[in-house]
């Protein structure tokens, strides 16, 4: 009896800790929630199209966020076996965003882009095309104990981060 009190109480402790970290999370996103893999596979095609041909989403390696008004960015790393070696440098990923966004202070307009992490601290979005649209530094985030192919965290001086292995651009609406 006493041991089902204490398990009880237990159960209750810890809910309350999810629920505070829950509030944490959703006051330093803004109301936003983090899109994981599995999120992101039930919105995002299983192929995207970008410069003329269609290749397959790497919905592992995913991630976005839900705005509190409902909006989303979504973000997937791309099978760009078939795209020619130029391509392929400057197309690595697929962005969605339903918003515009700021990505390190510039102005994204709401759409869909090809993206790129790039040699030299640099990210790319391009259009649908294959044009520049923006160009941004990336930072390193050496702290990162085990970084993903692609994943989009909150950023602790708010707003997100969208990563690729350890280099990531800050975006936010």
């Amino acid at each position: 009896m006493r041991l089902q009190a204490m398990a009880g109480a237990l159960s209750g402790v810890m809910a309350l800790a999810m629920l505070a970290v829950s509030a944490s999370m959703m006051a330093q996103t803004g109301g936003a929630t983090l899109l994981t893999p599995a999120d992101v596979g039930k919105l995002l095609p299983a192929s995207v199209y970008y410069a003329g041909q269609a290749a397959p989403a790497q919905l592992r390696n995913s991630g976005g966020v839900k705005f509190a008004d409902g909006h989303y960015v979504l973000a997937s790393l791309v099978d760009t076996s078939g795209y020619s070696t130029g391509v392929a440098a400057r197309y690595q990923g697929y962005l969605i965003a339903e918003v515009p966004l700021k990505i390190e202070g510039k102005t994204l307009a709401a759409g869909a882009y090809g993206i790129a992490f790039l040699d030299g601290g640099r990210f790319l979005v391009t259009d649908l095309g294959g044009h520049d649209v923006l160009t941004a530094h990336s930072a390193s985030d050496a702290a990162m104990k085990r970084p993903r192919p692609l994943q989009v965290t909150a950023d602790p001086a708010g707003g997100f981060r969208l990563y690729s292995g350890r280099s990531y651009v800050h975006f936010n609406r």
